[in-house]
């Protein structure tokens, strides 16, 4: 059930609602995109449902804003225009850079050609400079295609770029999945690609 997110006049994310039948008393809340679901048992009341909502999505908010980590499609794509004009002179610009949950073996993707950016609701749980390492990335795939030595010189200008590859090839050492972070097929990538690079 998607909801406008607005509670008591307070513009919020737009909410989902999603009644189980196969919970009995938990809720859960999580961000799918730059939309805030909850999960609640399919026999709460309406006054209970929005009292559930209402705190998480409230937590969910507040988790978001003390990682650091933008919540919304809107702000990721306010934080690539910081990132474009610290360390790429501002030159990469998406039309879309947006949060997925499709993204199995990879931190984020990039079509050059239609200017648009992925990344993985996976790294919501990652910290912020992490985060923005992606993101300096896949900016730099809007400039130059494929993971060759001018690509890199690109990305280089992002300080904690050593630190942020050892910490994602941590992450999908750790991880018996097969989920975002394996590397890719020269092994040296973990998971960041671009699409015209596979195609």
């Amino acid at each position: 059930m998607p909801l406008d997110g607005s509670a008591g006049g307070n513009p919020g994310p737009p909410v989902e609602v999603r009644r189980s039948p196969r919970r009995r008393k938990t809720v859960s809340a999580f961000w799918e995109g730059s939309t805030a679901v909850v999960a609640i048992p399919a026999r709460f009341s309406r006054a209970e449902e929005e009292h559930w909502v209402e705190r998480m999505v409230a937590r969910l908010q507040q988790d978001t804003a003390r990682r650091g980590r933008p919540a919304t499609d809107e702000a990721l794509m306010g934080r690539a225009g910081e990132l474009s004009r610290q360390y790429l002179g501002g030159r990469a610009s998406p039309v879309s850079i947006r949060w997925v949950t499709n993204q199995r073996r990879r931190w984020g993707s990039c079509t050059p050609s239609q200017r648009t950016i992925r990344i993985s609701h996976e790294l919501r749980r990652m910290p912020e400079w992490v985060v923005d390492y992606v993101i300096v990335h896949e900016l730099a795939h809007l400039l130059v295609s494929g993971h060759g030595p001018a690509f890199w010189r690109l990305v280089a200008a992002y300080p904690r770029l050593a630190e942020a590859k050892a910490f994602l090839a941590g992450v999908a050492f750790a991880g018996s999945h097969h989920g975002p972070g394996q590397p890719d097929e020269d092994g040296d990538d973990w998971g960041l690609t671009d699409d015209e690079e596979r195609a």
